[in-house]
């Protein structure tokens, strides 16, 4: 009869086994490794030594609240020769007999993610974590490409997308997944959502998929029904007051990471961090995936359709002012995260990229939260695949008709050119460039397969609404220089292709906006009655933005929407277009002083020039990086005054903890010019 071991003392050996599970980032104190592979414990016997064939320990890992052998939280396994099986648990002996045992424990490549406890013999309890392995082949999240595992993984700060289709601006961010504390809170989150608390056992046991993992996290990174992270706040939307619209927290503007709002949420209870935006929501959500082990990428879809009646036809209705009165929105841009899996549920041909969409908009299945859908299945017009395929096809493909209200109240039709889903936007692998991944959502305008496409969504519709053509022609052109703070010109071109001359009305409007399309305070206006385009004509008519009349208007998006509508005397027709601007904000220099290495106190300059016509007050600069300020925001304020045309200049020290290519991100904000962003990226020597 083998004899049952008995252990003395055990060593985790974290160090080498955070390390090589690439964990290790979240320090070296516990014990956190990724199912799929295996890491060691060495054990002490009390007496006698380890035999093979004569020694026995019995191996019961277990998880949650109420460990099953049914839901798969608990198992229950020998030391052996090891199991060829990548769903089970294993345990070998890798060290020769002796009273010191290296033991070799592999967890299932789907086990639940979460906290486990193992339990060796009798005598020996230990405590781990276990995330998802995109590195092991039997994983779901499994990624055979080393270069994006650090991208999408292991990279703790990324770029976000901004601003207008014409004008794409980059945003840095601090993903900081592996910031002291934050998995800790991201476990928590997973312990919070309603689903645990409804059946913490069957909740437990799906945290083997990401599928459910990631539809979770969908739902509760926004707090809209559940106790979830971050409460959404659109002042134009929700039609606040414009004199403290963000009261009782923070402008989504304000934030440059998600260390901050994780902490917060966890601090205060789970009361949700207030406030967001979608890309807010969008980073929280891809620091959560990152940190538990799912590759993840923050997406930015440009001319973003939010389809609320379902079907794929987004419909404005304008006054004369350009304002829309109807309840379909386009959003200048939106952002949601794509995760990185298997869809066994789902053909083969759907693994990949997944959409996921944390951002409250709509409610899939009684739940605020959207997907996982596989991008590949957008992209093909499979409607019917979970999960929310017609929402997520909307947004990049839906059909925009407008129409103008008379004063008789009726309402014509328009010809308008507008573009539903472009430059479709994400960080790049391995630097800080745009990738444009447009084409892994949609084929090519006018191709074969866009056309059958459409057909299987039942979307003809716009391919029709596509082969309209005209003979009068309406274009929008803009300065290059737009500085937030100077004056400029704007110009609607038409134009007369046909061979007859027209006599139009040309109406050319300006107002600020929000990114989101609600319209605010107008920043100048044309109304010409009698514009005459001979044939082959075509009449350029200048509007004139001037700083003292849109600088009070703008919102923290310093965007200004452009309108044109032409309407021809003799047939009645109306044309109209669109065009948003972002107005540019002045340029942030970052200096790093001093020679960059892990625990050594660094500077960091940061310069930005006043360009408004006048003074700046409340001037404050702060900064936060991964593994650079100690995952807190550092601030350093200005006491006095900056005057048109000078400097606002500051130093603030930090000290980085750890080696490596780090991001310093960097904000300004004061009284009139808001939340200005700039990044610097430092290598950080041993």
């Amino acid at each position: 009869m083998a004899q049952a071991l008995d252990i003395a003392t055990w060593d985790l050996e974290c160090e080498f086994n955070n390390t090589d599970h690439r964990t290790e980032l979240n320090g070296m104190d516990r014990l956190i490794v990724r199912r799929g592979q295996p890491f060691s414990i060495k054990l002490k016997l009390r007496y006698g030594e380890y035999q093979a064939g004569l020694s026995s320990l019995t191996c019961i890992a277990e998880t949650g609240p109420s460990p099953s052998d049914q839901y798969g939280t608990r198992a229950v396994f020998d030391v052996a020769a090891g199991s060829d099986s990548p769903s089970a648990w294993s345990a070998t002996v890798t060290s020769p007999p002796g009273n010191v045992v290296a033991l070799s424990i592999c967890p299932a490549a789907d086990a639940p993610i979460g906290r486990w406890t193992l339990t060796l013999g009798g005598s020996c309890r230990i405590d781990f974590i276990l995330l998802f392995n995109p590195w092991c082949s039997g994983d779901s999240v499994y990624m055979d490409n080393e270069e994006y595992l650090k991208e999408y993984v292991l990279s703790q700060d990324g770029i976000i997308y901004r601003g207008t289709l014409e004008q794409i601006l980059p945003f840095p961010w601090n993903f900081g997944q592996f910031e002291y504390g934050i998995l800790d809170v991201c476990l928590k989150i997973l312990d919070t959502n309603p689903k645990y608390l409804r059946n913490p056992g069957k909740d437990c046991s799906g945290r083997r998929n990401p599928i459910y993992v990631s539809r979770v996290l969908s739902a509760m990174v926004n707090c809209n029904g559940d106790a979830g992270v971050v409460l959404g706040r659109w002042p134009a939307l929700d039609k606040l007051s414009s004199d403290n619209p963000y009261e009782g927290g923070e402008s989504p503007m304000s934030w440059k990471g998600s260390v901050d709002i994780l902490l917060n949420w966890d601090s205060s209870s789970c009361s949700p961090v207030r406030y967001g935006q979608c890309w807010v929501f969008a980073a929280v959500a891809c620091s959560v995936s990152r940190a538990l082990g799912i590759p993840c990428r923050v997406v930015t879809n440009y001319i973003s359709a939010h389809d609320t009646n379902r079907n794929l036809l987004i419909e404005y209705f304008y006054d004369e002012n350009g304002r829309n009165h109807g309840r379909d929105m386009i959003w200048t841009f939106h952002c949601w995260v794509e995760n990185w899996m298997t869809r066994p549920d789902l053909k083969p041909e759907y693994d990949g990229w997944q959409v996921v969409d944390p951002t409250p908009q709509e409610k899939s299945e009684g739940v605020y939260c959207c997907g996982p859908v596989s991008v590949k299945a957008v992209k093909e017009g499979e409607l019917a695949t979970k999960y929310d395929a017609p929402f997520v096809f909307a947004e990049v493909n839906a059909d925009k008709v407008d129409y103008i209200r008379q004063a008789d109240g009726s309402n014509k039709k328009m010809t308008s050119f507008t573009g539903v889903g472009q430059k479709i936007s994400t960080k790049s692998v391995g630097n800080d460039r745009r990738e444009d991944i447009t084409h892994l959502y949609k084929y090519p305008e006018g191709s074969e397969e866009e056309r059958e496409t459409f057909r299987k969504a039942d979307h003809l519709n716009k391919l029709l609404h596509r082969q309209e053509s005209q003979g009068l022609k309406l274009a929008i052109e803009v300065a290059t220089e737009k500085r937030k703070g100077c004056d400029f010109d704007v110009t609607a071109v038409a134009s007369n292709s046909t061979t007859s001359e027209k006599k139009c009305r040309l109406l050319f409007s300006s107002m600020a906006v929000s990114y989101t399309g609600v319209v605010k305070d107008n920043c100048g206006f044309k109304d010409l009655l009698n514009v005459e385009l001979p044939p082959g004509g075509e009449r350029r008519v200048p509007l004139r933005l001037n700083y003292s009349k849109y600088c009070d208007a703008l919102t923290e998006d310093n965007l200004i929407r452009l309108a044109a509508l032409l309407v021809d005397y003799s047939t009645k027709e109306t044309i109209f277009t669109l065009r948003d601007i972002v107005l540019d904000n002045p340029e942030i220099k970052v200096r790093i002083l001093g020679e960059p290495k892990q625990n050594r106190k660094l500077a960091a300059e940061i310069t930005v020039q006043n360009p408004l016509p006048e003074p700046l007050s409340n001037c404050c600069f702060s900064i936060e990086g991964a593994n650079l300020t100690g995952g807190k925001t550092i601030k350093e304020r200005l006491e006095s005054t900056v005057e048109p045309g000078e400097d606002a200049k500051v130093k603030i020290y930090f000290k980085p903890n750890h080696s490596g290519l780090r991001k310093l991100v960097v904000d300004f904000n004061s009284s009139k010019l808001c939340h200005v962003k700039g990044y610097k990226n430092v290598i950080i020597g041993k």
